[in-house]
């Protein structure tokens, strides 16, 4: 198992370096049109505003949950389902509406324990994860969020640092925000590729029709780059556990023969004893 997570990771990270480039430019672009800073050949009212940027007064929060379908990984899933658990009571206890979107059984079957309202579960997301699983998602955060039904909407996944670390963190994904693209465009250029500048853009034909498609394109590259984070933390985390499980299991095998053949000495030395004492008495 750590030989077959060690092989796959390594293609994992490849996918997320790959990503970062066309998320960059993806929060460039959108961030510019937000600031409408271009000029557009038809000049619009600045009171236009796409209705998957509007930023309403949160009373009900939904949250994206990423986890495994599996196990014998760690703590990749129990210290993302603890901060999970701890932010569902603080909201709870806030006043605020909490529903639950789920894509790995380990999550599904965590929440339904303890009664949590879970709107949605993703089943199959982790056998073909490409953007069409990432649309799939992303369409079911969109409609209630564009209704009213749903004020605000995170992520909460574990992000891939390094095959030794996966730290779960939690990703506000609506309403977007200025201060939160900025965020996105600076972490998506940390492979080194160049931050050009966003401005001097021309919108054709209007703002709006941008917004239309940049929007959702965002959203689904965000929740894809987050998925990507979910695989990769997964792979070095049962990567690291299957290491130290081999290695507890050395030391276990050391440990027991060494207790055998002390038990299997003792055994020996007793039986010689009893032969030596019969003998003895025999010649007494």
């Amino acid at each position: 198992m750590k030989m077959v997570a060690g092989a796959r990771l390594n293609r994992a990270q490849t996918r997320i370096v790959e990503m970062r480039p066309f998320a960059q430019k993806t929060a460039q672009v959108l961030l510019s049109a937000i600031d409408n800073g271009g000029e557009t050949p038809k000049q619009e009212p600045e009171t236009t505003v796409h209705p998957l940027l509007a930023v309403r007064e949160v009373e009900r929060v939904a949250i994206l949950v990423l986890t495994s379908d599996r196990g014998l990984c760690g703590a990749f899933n129990s210290s993302l389902l603890r901060q999970v658990l701890r932010r569902w009571k603080e909201l709870e206890a806030a006043g605020k509406e909490v529903s639950f979107y789920v894509a790995g059984r380990k999550g599904r079957d965590f929440l339904t324990r303890r009664g949590a309202p879970v709107a949605e579960y993703f089943p199959g997301i982790w056998d073909t994860l490409d953007l069409e699983q990432a649309r799939r998602i992303a369409q079911s955060l969109v409609l209630p969020f564009a209704a009213g039904k749903v004020d605000a909407i995170y992520l909460m996944y574990n992000e891939f640092k390094s095959a030794m670390t996966q730290i779960a963190v939690e990703a506000p994904l609506f309403p977007l925000s200025r201060a939160k693209l900025e965020v996105d465009e600076a972490n998506s250029g940390r492979d080194g590729h160049s931050q050009e500048s966003a401005q001097g853009y021309l919108f054709e034909p209007d703002r709006g029709s941008i917004l239309d498609v940049l929007v959702p394109l965002y959203i689904e590259v965000t929740i894809l780059r987050a998925l990507y984070e979910s695989v990769a933390s997964e792979l070095g985390a049962r990567m690291t556990a299957m290491d130290s499980a081999t290695k507890n299991a050395k030391d276990m095998i050391s440990a027991l023969t060494l207790q055998y053949n002390r038990a299997r000495q003792a055994a020996i030395t007793t039986e010689l004893m009893e032969i030596i004492g019969g003998a003895e008495a025999l010649n007494g």
